[in-house]
């Protein structure tokens, strides 16, 4: 969805005054992520001039690329069906053009297969995602969902993804969950390469 200029000026605007570098991303729920694997870490990114920015959706991309001060880095997390979206903003606003995966991962912004809730499922595995819905009081319902015609034969992980992404309330709060069970030394890959461009020095030290 696409916020609008004024929509995402005002948000720009709310990035707090010492911020050198922006984390792009697309939601609430990706903030969350980000934050709590950094803390997990033992990074505090606002303390290293570093806002994660939720922009209300990957087509907001480019707004946000042309509001920001110029003088801020920017890097971002994105989901790898949308990496054409993420592309062709760099691309317009000067950033760089013709990018390939690798080409704006050296930018800084780093693809999620298929979106950050899938790689947070798949490192902590199956099992693991579903003890946690259970704990939350939902195994009920994810055991509902399994029965439907629609997904009796869906592979687990997709089952999982469709649970936690039906709800915004629902979708954030697993992301803070499965965020915060992560061991934080065994990060997913577009997490992991994203902390690591923010601090390179501070990879692999974190107690």
């Amino acid at each position: 969805m696409d916020a609008g200029p004024e929509v995402v000026a005002a948000a720009a605007a709310r990035i707090p005054a010492g911020t050198r570098t922006a984390v792009l991303v697309e939601g609430d729920s990706d903030e969350a992520a980000v934050t709590i694997v950094a803390a997990r870490r033992g990074r505090d990114l606002r303390a290293e001039g570093v806002a994660v920015v939720p922009m209300g959706g990957i087509t907001n991309l480019g707004h946000f690329l042309r509001l920001l001060d110029p003088g801020l880095t920017r890097t971002g997390l994105y989901d790898v069906g949308e990496e054409h979206v993420v592309a062709g903003a760099l691309a317009r606003t000067g950033l760089g053009a013709g990018l390939t995966r690798d080409g704006l991962a050296r930018l800084g912004f780093f693809a999620c297969v298929e979106d950050l809730e899938g790689e947070l499922i798949r490192r902590l595995g199956v099992p693991a995602v579903e003890r946690i819905i259970d704990a939350e009081g939902e195994g009920r319902s994810l055991r509902t969902l399994r029965r439907q015609p629609a997904q009796r034969d869906w592979p687990d992980v997709r089952i999982l993804r469709r649970f936690i992404g039906t709800r915004a309330r629902r979708k954030l709060r697993y992301a803070a969950l499965l965020a915060g069970a992560l061991d934080p030394d065994l990060l997913p890959d577009p997490l992991d390469a994203l902390l690591a461009h923010l601090h390179p020095t501070r990879h692999g030290t974190t107690r």
